[in-house]
């Protein structure tokens, strides 16, 4: 399989600092998708900037994986909501 889209864990857990124990934390509270290709496991381009925030909120504001899973879930129900809100605006007869 070609790993073009992906991203190996062990490059991301060398450049932002982070343990593999806390990437796989991550998709054992089924946070982050991870591909494991010949005994390797990668993170798909796609899963990169929601990865990234969660790391963020880890290291900057030292919140643990528990808090991530509530925030996360948090700010897709505000996105869900703000998406909703988009459409009925430009809803034809909507001022």
């Amino acid at each position: 399989m070609a790993t073009k889209h992906l991203i190996a864990t062990t490059d991301i857990c060398m450049y932002h600092h982070v343990e593999y124990t806390f990437i796989t934390s991550l998709k054992e509270a089924g946070l982050l998708e991870l591909t494991l290709i010949d005994e390797t496991s990668y993170i798909p381009e796609s899963e990169l900037q929601k990865l990234e925030r969660m790391i963020r909120l880890h290291h900057d504001l030292e919140i643990n994986i528990a808090g991530i899973e509530a925030i996360t879930h948090l700010l897709e129900r505000i996105e869900k909501m703000q998406e909703e809100m988009r459409i009925l605006r430009n809803r034809p007869g909507v001022n």
